[in-house]
């Protein structure tokens, strides 16, 4: 079961660190991916292959292919170890994807929007990584690289409630 706001305790890095940790990254692993085009995933996968200069690396054990790009079993059968290693799995999984990243030697834990796993950040952060938690890779990408509008928001708002117009 995933923690609510008010029993949130950790805190992630700021928009400057967040900015500096995409500056920084050459290569993104999304585990996780998916070759549906319904899933976040995909959607996230679609913008940062179009949009951002990082190789990506798509991990799913059960994909051969995703967006003409080789699916991977695992972050150990990647060509390289990633920079980040995003994640699209369910709350359970998470000890495990931290296992792996670690495993591996990557540097930045992002779980994507929705997913919070405070174990699991403090854990990742007691071992030198980098975490990002609850936030969408993507949109973080576009907002600091002025994308927002060519990333699916064509508004230029971002909110929850709904727009009233006339």
């Amino acid at each position: 079961m995933s923690s609510t706001a008010s029993e949130r305790t950790w805190e992630g890095p700021s928009a400057p660190e967040r900015l500096n940790l995409l500056r920084n990254a050459r290569s993104v692993a999304i585990v996780g991916a998916s070759d549906k085009p319904s899933r976040a995933s995909y959607f996230v996968a679609t913008y940062l292959q179009s949009s951002s200069p990082y190789r990506l690396y798509f991990v799913n054990p059960v994909a051969k292919e995703i967006l003409g790009q080789p699916a991977y079993a695992s972050l150990k059968d990647l060509p390289e170890v990633p920079d980040v290693v995003d994640v699209f799995r369910r709350h359970g999984d998470l000890p495990s994807v931290l296992e792996e990243t670690l495993a591996v030697g990557a540097k930045t834990l992002w779980l994507q929007l929705g997913s919070w796993h405070e174990d699991v950040a403090r854990d990742a952060e007691a071992a030198g990584l980098n975490v990002v938690m609850d936030r969408c890779i993507k949109i973080e990408h576009a907002r600091f690289h002025g994308g927002l509008n060519l990333a699916g928001f064509n508004t230029g708002i971002i909110s929850s409630k709904r727009q009233i117009t006339s």
